[in-house]
């Protein structure tokens, strides 16, 4: 069984993931990055347990899908944001974040 990342490591997510500009996503393994880490699988589970009082949308899957069963959720606010998308955006199932174009890289 895994152990969950310590504080340090959820502060130092949370604080990247406060940080993204809205109408920018960042993948997990691009806050893993930032905080000087290849731990993208424990930013998810930080994302898990404390994303709720995040900005969650806006951590997305190198993919540019949004979070697993949040799709419909997300498109609300990325279309709220004017996030760049990619894809017909008809359904939750059918778009992705223009990774390209929206990725926010942290100063």
């Amino acid at each position: 069984m895994r152990r969950p990342p310590d504080d340090d490591f959820v502060s130092r997510v949370v604080a990247v993931v406060s940080d993204i500009p809205p109408g920018r996503v960042m993948s997990y393994g691009d806050v893993a990055a930032a905080l000087g880490s290849r731990a993208a699988r424990a930013v998810g589970q930080v994302m898990a347990y404390y994303g709720g009082e995040l900005p969650w949308w806006r951590v997305v899957r190198a993919s540019g899908h949004p979070p697993v069963d949040h799709g419909a959720r997300a498109l609300e606010h990325y279309r709220a944001e004017g996030t760049p998308l990619r894809g017909a955006v008809r359904d939750a199932e059918s778009y992705r974040v223009d990774i390209a174009r929206a990725r926010h890289i942290p100063s």
